[in-house]
């Protein structure tokens, strides 16, 4: 005997991806754009830094030199700021639309889980579950994640929101071991210097990696079966599923 879990509507699909293609264009256009002349914008700040100092300048004991390298400087300062703020407008993006797909896996299992399975705890399970948990769920159900194309893309995304979020710890040491192209060296040392001295300020995320990472999750939702069923008699689910399955029963069988 066989039951139908989960099944993937396509215009569910298809409204998915068309809200993912919209959120990656729309953060490239209303954030990201803003930043393409920061050169520009600094070199135009050393400019006003100039301008509003120079009608302090004195000739007879002032150098000019002084005011020019002053504002170059600050020119300097201004570019390393509108970076450093690109790069984490570039990370939030990132993490915005990891969330959302997360959220969005969950929420159709949980929803399609709730038309054949009463009870709260399993849904709770699948929440707290982390991703790597719940794809051990979804290789059961006969669709293996690790094989998607782009698989390596999420998992990297995974890791990088991680670091965004908590700075240095396990997604960080994972990100160098499994990822390095993340955690630049600034000195090119080896991997033994990497893994030491390196921490979460070395983390970088280019506009390719941020391409390649909208691309993984269009190419997951794509590769997600039309149908997933349990065949009843030889299933062995991952065991937080099983906990969570049986005292949702147990508490069924008692109400």
């Amino acid at each position: 005997m066989s039951l139908l879990a989960f099944q993937m509507w396509e215009p569910t699909r298809q409204t998915w991806m068309a809200e993912h293609r919209f959120y990656f264009e729309q953060a490239r256009k209303r954030l990201l754009t803003q930043f393409d002349n920061i050169e520009a914008e600094a070199n135009k700040a050393a400019e006003e830094y100039l301008k509003q100092t120079s009608r302090f300048f004195n000739p007879d004991s002032d150098d000019v030199g002084d005011f020019y390298e002053s504002a170059n400087d600050k020119g300097i300062e201004f570019y390393l700021l509108l970076r450093d703020m690109l790069e984490r407008t570039r990370l939030s993006v990132i993490a915005g639309m990891y969330h959302e797909w997360d959220k969005k896996l969950r929420e159709w299992l949980t929803k399609e889980l709730r038309s054949w399975h009463h009870g709260d705890n399993l849904v709770r399970a699948i929440w707290k579950a982390d991703i790597s948990s719940v794809f051990d769920l979804l290789l059961v159900l006969d669709f293996d994640a690790s094989a998607v194309t782009g698989y390596e893309r999420l998992d990297a995304m995974r890791l990088v929101v991680n670091v965004f979020k908590h700075g240095d710890g396990t997604s960080l040491d994972q990100l160098k071991e499994k990822y390095p192209e993340f955690v630049l060296d600034p000195i090119g040392g080896d991997d033994e210097y990497r893994s030491h001295f390196l921490d979460h300020t070395n983390m970088k995320v280019t506009e390719g990696h941020l391409e390649e990472f909208s691309a993984a999750i269009l190419g997951f939702w794509q590769a997600v079966p039309k149908e997933m069923w349990v065949k009843q008699e030889e299933v062995e689910v991952p065991m937080w599923f099983e906990k969570a399955y049986l005292k949702d029963r147990a508490e069924h069988e008692r109400a």
